[in-house]
């Protein structure tokens, strides 16, 4: 078998995000730090986002060791003000916005009618208001370059559901709707609109479910390839999304499940 040559890579280069800025929310720990370390590694200056720097500096240490190129953005996205001013810093210390990635998302597994009025609005803030507030302030710098990617990070809780989840699967529909929305809105302008909707991954999140065997079973079950997702398996998608190889890839939620939503 013949070598492969340097020229027959070439399609390589469409991945590369070589020169670009990108801001990953959440990004401290699981899918969200797997994302920020995976577009970093394709050659972005990623903003590790949280609401505490300093649990974010050794993640920015852990990227440049790995030869990645990454700082710290720490504000809480449910902080109208605090965004606004992050956005603001984005744009006076970089002077672009090439990508958003929306990775924050709280959940409280309760039947509906345990929820307050004040639980039931402060998870829609965080995880469907806040995603809208985000990625405008992402597409007013993205928009006079006349190119970016809003990513959103839902969840098949988006379309598929389980009882006393009924907010979080609420918001993540939501965001699935928003993403079609910005596509419609923004395509002409540049700016592609897209999700990345996540399975079963074993993140720490998940602890108490993976590290009970019964329920643990249960879920790996429910996939046809009878595992949990690897948090390092989410990386892919993201970084296709965010690069030159979906430029005509708008408007579209992409299940990254292990193929849990087909399963009957």
């Amino acid at each position: 078998m013949a070598a492969t040559s340097p020229s027959h890579l070439a399609y390589l280069s469409n991945f590369s995000l070589a020169g670009q800025v990108a801001l990953v929310t959440g990004s401290g720990r699981g899918l969200g730090l797997e994302i920020a370390q995976a577009l970093a590694g394709s050659g972005a200056h990623v903003l590790l986002n949280g609401r505490d720097a300093a649990t974010l500096e050794p993640r920015v240490a852990e990227i440049e060791a790995a030869g990645g190129s990454a700082s710290v953005l720490a504000f809480d996205v449910s902080d109208r003000a605090a965004v606004r001013d992050a956005f603001a810093r984005i744009d006076s210390e970089h002077g672009r916005l090439d990508v958003l990635v929306q990775n924050v998302g709280q959940r409280n597994r309760k039947p509906l009618a345990d929820l307050t009025d004040n639980e039931i609005t402060s998870l829609l803030d965080v995880d469907l208001a806040s995603g809208l507030i985000l990625a405008r302030e992402a597409a007013r710098l993205m928009l006079p370059r006349g190119r970016g990617r809003l990513i959103a990070v839902t969840s098949v809780a988006g379309q598929i559901s389980r009882a006393n989840d009924s907010v979080y699967a609420a918001a993540k529909a939501g965001l699935n709707g928003m993403v079609r929305a910005l596509a419609a809105e923004y395509g002409s302008q540049g700016l592609t609109s897209n999700a990345i909707a996540p399975g079963f991954f074993a993140t720490e999140t998940n602890a108490a479910i993976t590290g009970d065997p019964e329920r643990s079973a249960y879920f790996a079950n429910r996939t046809p390839m009878r595992r949990w997702g690897r948090p390092e398996e989410i990386a892919g998608a993201a970084v296709f999304l965010a690069s030159a190889a979906a430029s005509y890839v708008n408007g579209h939620v992409l299940v990254v499940d292990g193929g849990a939503t087909i399963l009957m």
